[in-house]
């Protein structure tokens, strides 16, 4: 079996039981699982998460919010609003899934690309959870990548289903990083703080409307932006048979989606960081299936 390149990165304690809901987070682990027996990926090139510093989290998050978690004091509103049930394991995925996002960063910078089978909880802002989101642990990698990894510029893009209003809150001042969304226009969330570059899709459009838009506006991306890297949301919920949207991709088109972007950066001489981001097919299968090729076109450009 030849060794791959490069590496992904994984926690067994992202599966928690929020009992019946739509987030399925059991697709981490069956998307690992399908990696591993399809000889996509072997169980060797898979590297624990480590769950981040308090330190880490301070990058971005508010100590009152990062208190309230491990207290277990956030009110009902804010239990509301971040529409997940509270857990101390929910804490620990949340934790862990930040440390996974960083040390995916570090690994891109070393391997040119690195896959976390997790992360891209982009609506988590620094005083709060919104969306299934407890923290936003791309958000705390780009600042851990600034602060000490020396890097100037780094930009996200955001390919879920739904507009990243956790980072365009977070990081609206910052001119070394940029932005990107590009997303459902009619979904949540309700309102959608502007970032860099945003892009919103009617509902219904399909493979050629999205794709299109992705042509025509990332190439310039890197050329005016030139970021040294990227962290790509690689959202599966784009997805014609997903619960939550509106959107139309198909697998193929979902998968050119990734070549495209993937291609680019490589083009570019940029590194990739690699999260998931959203899926809520309802078929969790299809979800897992559209994660794995994700995973199958990064070693295919990077590999």
């Amino acid at each position: 079996m030849r060794q791959n390149r490069i590496k992904a990165v994984y926690s067994n304690a992202y599966e928690v039981n929020i009992g019946a809901h739509v987030f399925p987070t059991v697709k981490f682990r069956l998307t690992r699982e399908k990696l591993i027996q399809e000889k996509v990926i072997p169980e060797q090139d898979f590297i624990a998460a480590p769950c981040a510093s308090w330190d880490e989290l301070l990058l971005v998050h508010t100590k009152s919010y990062l208190n309230k978690l491990n207290q277990g004091t956030l009110s009902p509103q804010e239990i509301f609003t971040l529409e997940m049930p509270y857990s101390k394991a929910l804490v620990r995925a949340s934790r862990i899934c930040v440390g996974g996002t960083i040390l995916a960063a570090k690994l891109a910078l070393k391997d040119g690309a690195c896959v976390h089978l997790g992360g891209g909880f982009h609506h988590a802002f620094a005083d709060h959870g919104e969306g299934f989101c407890v923290l936003n642990d791309v958000a705390c990698a780009l600042r851990y990548c600034r602060q000490h990894l020396n890097l100037e510029k780094i930009a996200i893009l955001d390919c879920d289903l739904h507009q990243g209003n956790g980072n365009a809150d977070i990081f609206k001042d910052c001119k070394n990083v940029f932005t990107f969304s590009i997303h459902q226009q009619n979904n949540y969330p309700a309102i959608k703080p502007p970032g860099d570059l945003d892009i919103g899709l009617a509902d219904g459009a399909g493979d050629d409307e999205y794709l299109g838009a992705l042509q025509k506006n990332l190439p310039k991306v890197f050329k005016d932006f030139r970021p040294r890297l990227i962290f790509y949301i690689a959202g599966a919920d784009p997805y014609l048979k997903d619960q939550l949207g509106a959107l139309a991709l198909t697998m193929e088109g979902l998968s050119r989606r990734d070549e495209f972007v993937f291609a680019l950066a490589k083009e570019n001489g940029v590194c990739a960081a690699v999260v998931f981001g959203g899926g809520y097919a309802l078929d969790i299968n299809d979800t897992v299936i559209i994660h794995c090729n994700t995973v199958k076109k990064a070693l295919e450009v990077f590999g």
